[in-house]
């Protein structure tokens, strides 16, 4: 389907980063929901990722020593630990991620014909249309 393509080229240079950081497969879907969530408690990350409690804990702890992810008590119960993102991931997903998300699309656009960029946007106009439809 076009639109998997898209996609798949559009996240290209942000998966390019996570190569670069050397994760493996679970590693990404371990950084992915705690990122998403800004910190959630081991319980909730192994559901979340549907791995056993163990792994994920290894995971953190190997993410943890790598300085990618940090413990902390929860501020609402301190018996609980939370894992959040490093100071360092967070200012990654903050100012880099999005222009590597954005790049592919810039890029493409820089490249389009005055005639293709407003065949694109009666493109998309159309899509959102279809898609808010009821």
């Amino acid at each position: 389907m076009k639109l998997q393509v898209i996609h798949k080229a559009m996240r290209k240079s942000l998966e390019a980063q996570h190569a670069r950081g050397h994760l493996t497969g679970p590693q990404t879907h371990v950084m992915e929901v705690v990122c998403r969530h800004g910190g959630v408690s081991l319980k909730d990350l192994s559901k979340a990722v549907n791995l056993a409690h163990s792994t994920v804990s290894g995971i953190v702890d190997r993410l943890e020593k790598r300085g990618f992810l940090v413990r902390t008590p929860f501020p609402s119960d301190r018996r609980v630990t939370q894992i959040l993102p490093s100071r360092a991931v967070s200012e990654f997903l903050q100012k880099r991620a999005p222009a590597l998300r954005q790049h592919p699309l810039t890029f493409a656009l820089k490249k389009a014909s005055p005639t293709e960029r407003r065949s694109i946007t009666r493109g998309i106009s159309t899509l959102e249309k279809l898609l808010t439809r009821k």
